[in-house]
């Protein structure tokens, strides 16, 4: 009997006092370290702002997390003087003793690499683009490249974690759980935050993705997001398992929902309610992502804007098409994760492949949310982890070189609700190595995101552990140069 008692945790000791001592004096008792500064509203279709701190531009988000590490001198930073340094050691007073990682560090020599590619200006705004991103040319008008970005983290695993939820370890929610936590979905029938994977054709042996990047830490799990699959099942057990029909479904989750009614009368866990409300969820799934996968009503014309890759699930272009798709169906936050972009070596050949697979699609996902009407709420980002240096990882005199993790500086691209169309922001030094005007760091971004919804990243806050916590930490200031 003492070992039973032992194990009983405080969420069940004051669940089974509840009916001695009431429930008011029960929810006096009860400590935010338990609950949260804010208890969950329940299902994640419904966020906890009553209200929003802003009036907001945008209503949804499309995160295009290029995962590796794009390589932005060669796609977005034009620096045409590193022509003239090609071959030469980077300056010491460039570098300034910047820490390197241990797959350069072992070399004698950190020699300039120009980029090999041709850049080219486009649209009224004159955005130079490399030609491996000729089709971004279409959206030069539309779009807000940020050159200025910098992080802390120099390896691939911390600065994801660090992009996505504020901090190098483990553990904290992502951005779309803190959103989602936030304002919620418009649309009951499907999750609010959705995940979407795809492998690139650059480097196949690039890092993993772990599923606690889009996991919701110690928010409520109601507010994780949801992998979709491109083989078999969108969602592992969408369909009824032979012999059971929706009539028998419906009656299996009713009888199961009355029992875990009663477990939450007696434990007052809210967990139970957060796996009642995603039964739920999971049942009305059923019926609404068969549908949100078929592609056999859009016209033709969509495959030609997005490329005949938008036909095959799981690749980069199908996926962006899925995101659209996903918008239009009130879905607060769709993640996509491109691997591949990780060039050690082999980037004058890998690097075009990589940029194949998403030019087109990133271009076309622009041009249609906007001619639908739905780029001014939606929020698209696009980017990486961090940057690529401007000296080479290896020899210079190899065609086979790369280039190694730098996260001093590097590109990202915004566009749509809240974001300042046709515009360059923040400038790096001629050896595309320092951010010389108008730094971004990874806490300004995600604040500035946050803002773009209507929130203040400083009150969307939880408390865990005797501490309140924010996606941004203690840090982050708005990025007000490229607010429309």
């Amino acid at each position: 009997m003492q070992d039973l008692q032992l194990q009983s945790t405080r969420r069940q000791f004051f669940g089974q006092s509840a009916n001695a001592i009431g429930l008011a004096a029960l929810g006096s008792l009860l400590s935010r370290d338990l609950l949260g500064a804010n208890p969950a509203p329940g299902p994640a279709t419904h966020g906890i702002l009553k209200t929003l701190h802003f009036a907001p531009k945008a209503k949804h988000v499309i995160y295009l997390h290029q995962s590796g590490a794009p390589s932005h001198i060669d796609l977005f930073d034009y620096k045409p003087q590193m022509q003239t340094h090609h071959g030469e050691e980077l300056p010491a007073s460039i570098r300034q003793g910047q820490r390197i990682t241990g797959m350069t560090s072992g070399q004698k020599a950190f020699p300039v690499a120009a980029t090999k590619f041709n850049f080219q200006q486009h649209g009224k705004s004159g955005l130079w683009l490399s030609e491996l991103l000729s089709q971004h040319g279409k959206i030069a008008d539309e779009i807000c490249v940020v050159r200025s970005m910098h992080t802390e983290a120099i390896n691939h695993d911390p600065a994801i974690t660090f992009i996505q939820t504020g901090s190098e370890q483990p553990g904290r929610p992502c951005m779309g759980s803190w959103v989602t936590y936030g304002i919620g979905s418009e649309n009951a029938n499907l999750p609010a935050f959705i995940v979407l994977i795809s492998q690139g054709s650059g480097n196949k042996t690039d890092q993993p993705l772990f599923s606690r990047l889009w996991g919701s830490g110690f928010l409520p799990s109601s507010y994780q997001g949801v992998k979709f699959r491109s083989k078999g099942d969108p969602v592992l057990y969408i369909n009824n398992p032979p012999g059971i029909d929706d009539s028998t479904r419906r009656e299996m989750l009713d009888t199961l929902q009355g029992l875990n009614q009663l477990q939450v009368s007696a434990l007052g866990d809210p967990e139970i309610e957060t796996r009642i409300a995603q039964y739920e969820m999971a049942y009305r799934m059923q019926a609404s992502v068969p549908e949100l996968m078929d592609l056999s009503h859009e016209p033709a014309s969509t495959f030609e804007l997005y490329g005949e890759d938008a036909r095959t699930p799981g690749t980069y272009a199908a996926n962006a098409l899925l995101a659209r798709r996903l918008v239009e169906r009130g879905v607060r936050f769709v993640q996509l994760y491109h691997r591949g972009w990780d060039q050690h070596n082999q980037l004058a050949d890998h690097l075009p492949k990589q940029c194949r697979d998403v030019d087109q699609a990133s271009a076309a996902l622009v041009l249609d949310l906007k001619q639908r009407g739905l780029l001014d709420e939606t929020l698209v980002v696009w980017g990486g982890e961090f940057g690529r240096t401007s000296y080479v990882q290896g020899s210079i005199d190899n065609a086979g070189y790369g280039r190694d993790h730098h996260p001093r500086c590097f590109s990202t691209w915004l566009a749509g609700g809240g974001i300042k169309p046709g515009m360059q922001f923040g400038e790096t030094d001629d050896y595309c190595y320092n951010v010389v005007k108008d730094p971004v760091h990874v806490h300004d971004m995600n604040a500035t995101i946050l803002h773009c919804l209507g929130i203040d990243h400083e009150r969307l806050t939880y408390r865990f552990q005797g501490r309140d916590f924010r996606l941004t930490d203690v840090h982050g200031k708005l990025v007000k140069g490229i607010l429309a």
